[in-house]
């Protein structure tokens, strides 16, 4: 993927997040959704095609990451 200019990314966190610390943030952006971790908000963020992390939601709701 071509590099992404995030710097004036649209950055947000959950609602439900405790603010412990272990949290990440996500960028809903045209294409592509960028995430990070709030413990290094200069650091790298995973940029993903806005169809994969659709995918990832719905798996994610659906318990697929679930642990036994």
């Amino acid at each position: 993927m071509a590099n992404i200019d995030l710097t004036y990314a649209p950055w947000r966190k959950s609602s439900a997040s405790t603010g412990n610390g272990n949290c990440v943030e996500v960028a809903l952006m045209e294409s592509v959704v960028a995430v990070r971790d709030t413990k290094d908000r200069g650091g790298p963020a995973l940029v993903l095609p806005a169809a994969g992390w659709q995918s990832f939601i719905v798996g994610a709701k659906s318990g697929e990451f679930d642990l036994i």
